[in-house]
């Protein structure tokens, strides 16, 4: 994980012209030490975010073994996900998801004639 926060700081230097008679220009020097600061400030997130996969990652491997071909065959099954509402849960601990109700069709709207009297031809 550190070493993609470090990616950036990488493709700016690799970037940057070589020029080895001249000392960096005071916009490479503050990208430097903003990237820098950056790799500080984020280190102790991306640690404990790598600690809690680490600690996540069997639960999470356990109920895709699980839950991923009963998911699947309902993934299968329903073909339009946009006709049903939120899953709602009972007080009994049920899950259920409502198809929700048919939105009857407008007829289409003809455009308004102006108020004025009509041309004999």
């Amino acid at each position: 994980m550190k070493h993609l926060a470090a990616l950036p700081l990488v493709m700016l230097l690799l970037a940057a012209p070589a020029k080895a008679d001249e000392p960096p220009s005071l916009m490479e020097r503050g990208a430097k030490q903003f990237f820098e600061g950056l790799m500080q400030e984020m280190s102790p997130a991306l640690e404990e975010m790598s600690k809690l996969m680490e600690e996540a990652g069997p639960a999470l491997q356990d109920f895709l073994v699980q839950m991923g071909p009963k998911l699947r065959d309902v993934l299968d099954e329903v073909e339009d996900w946009s006709v049903y509402s939120a899953p709602e849960v009972l007080e009994n601990g049920d899950i259920i998801i409502r198809r929700k109700p048919p939105v009857p069709e407008a007829a289409p709207q003809l455009p308004k004639l102006p108020d004025q009297p009509q041309i004999d031809l």
